[in-house]
């Protein structure tokens, strides 16, 4: 509800001004779609692919390294 709520008063203030044009219109949707992107991947925190990739070499690497040492721990 509060999103139509946010559409009708973006469009009402187009008509108010008379600029209302598909262009417009069409700009004001992309921007606020790519800002409640922005918000949401604030919101729930999430990372970029790369971010991604390297957390999980690193992971993998300490993975092998914990690996070695509780092999070498048990050979004692």
């Amino acid at each position: 509800m509060k999103n139509s709520e946010k559409l009708l008063k973006v469009l009402s203030s187009f008509v108010e001004n008379g600029i209302l044009t598909s262009k417009d219109f069409r700009k004001e949707i992309s921007t606020d779609l790519k800002f409640t992107r922005d918000k949401l991947i604030n919101k729930f925190k999430l990372v970029s692919r790369e971010e991604f990739d390297i957390l999980k070499k690193i992971v993998q690497k300490q993975d092998l390294i914990i690996k070695k040492l509780s092999k070498k721990r048990k050979a004692k």
